[in-house]
């Protein structure tokens, strides 16, 4: 197989904001959102990355993005917010919600927003940077009321989407950045190998009938299969509560979930920050997280595998060696942004030599 096409990372921000602008966001969100889809594919995340971008232009045009305005302010706590987003561009909207609580988060120890009608938000992680360089702990979870695509344990109608929670967790070196779901695999995932004629190794699906399946083909069936909670066939009831607990934070908290009709492709979303000089002190929280991580890293490994890394080493290694070498794009990315390029007059970063 031949090696992925790379590509400046400064280049690819460059082109994302201009074809953004193009479709029709004004230079700050499409600036935000060009960031945070590059910052996932610089992480590794390259099915909530630049694989995105197409779709989000896609959405403008049609109209099921907002392309200008602010999110309206529902509560306004001393430690506590929710906004609607106005199904504005997700990745600004979390930003703009960082912004918001840091203040908030220094003054009371933590703070924490609840945003429904967000448009899509990307990749997790790669909001997370932000929180640990300022030293504090971060929470992010998501949602989309308007999808089903997860059934519950012992089920076998979906609920649930795939139900993503990320954690940022500071230390004195490399910080913790967990990113996981609620379900065995994704719907970018499941999508990408269906469209390519590919299975999963593993049984992760279920048909509409509750048989195990490697098979995406299974989503296009009617009825359709769907995916397994974390945990799968044996241990389910894990990713199962998992997404129960990433409803009530994101739909309940927030007020507006799968009880309300669906409005369209998007997220609803909680964040939160922990300021741990509010808590035990940041030394102290650093001294835990910081032995945790030389217990693990050290940990002897099991056969086959070659060490313990802690959540966050590779993407954070892959981050600086894609900044340095250039983005390694999914051989499905480039062909589409090509195409959106051409039709707003606008030309594609060329390949890295």
């Amino acid at each position: 197989m031949a090696a992925p096409e790379r590509f400046s990372a400064v280049e690819l921000k460059q082109f994302s904001t201009q074809l953004l602008q193009k479709a029709g966001l004004p230079l700050e969100p499409a600036a935000s959102v060009a960031s945070t889809l590059v910052d996932g594919d610089l992480l590794g995340h390259d099915t909530h990355g630049l694989a995105l971008l197409a779709p989000y232009v896609k959405e403008i045009e049609k109209g099921g993005m907002t392309t200008s305005g602010e999110p309206e302010v529902v509560s306004d706590r001393p430690a506590a917010l929710a906004w609607d987003g106005r199904r504005l561009p997700g990745p600004w909207l979390v930003h703009q919600g960082i912004d918001a609580l840091i203040p908030k988060a220094r003054d009371y120890g933590t703070a924490s927003l609840t945003i429904h009608h967000s448009h899509h938000i990307a990749c997790l992680a790669a909001y997370l940077l932000r929180a640990t360089q300022e030293g504090f702990m971060m929470i992010l979870a998501s949602s989309d009321p308007a999808v089903q695509s997860v059934a519950p344990f012992g089920g076998t109608q979906a609920v649930f989407t795939p139900n993503p929670i990320a954690a940022g967790i500071p230390t004195s070196g490399t910080p913790f950045l967990v990113d996981i779901s609620a379900s065995i695999t994704t719907n970018g995932m499941s999508n990408r190998l269906h469209k390519a004629g590919q299975q999963f190794e593993e049984e992760w699906l279920l048909d509409a009938q509750g048989n195990a399946s490697r098979d995406p083909a299974v989503f296009a069936a009617d009825p359709p299969g769907t995916i397994l909670p974390l945990g799968g066939l044996s241990a389910g009831h894990k990713g199962f509560g998992l997404a129960v607990l990433i409803e009530a934070l994101t739909g309940g908290l927030s007020g507006f979930g799968r009880a309300d009709p669906p409005a369209g492709w998007g997220a609803t979303v909680f964040m939160s920050l922990y300021d741990p000089a509010a808590f035990g002190g940041e030394a102290a929280f650093k001294r835990q997280m910081d032995h945790i991580a030389e217990a693990c890293r050290n940990n002897p490994p099991r056969p086959g595998v070659e060490k313990v890394r802690m959540p966050g080493d590779r993407g954070m290694a892959r981050r600086a060696q894609q900044l340095e070498q250039g983005v390694a794009l999914h051989p499905t990315i480039a062909p589409g942004l090509r195409e959106a390029a051409q039709q707003y007059g606008l030309s594609f970063p060329a390949a890295l030599g």
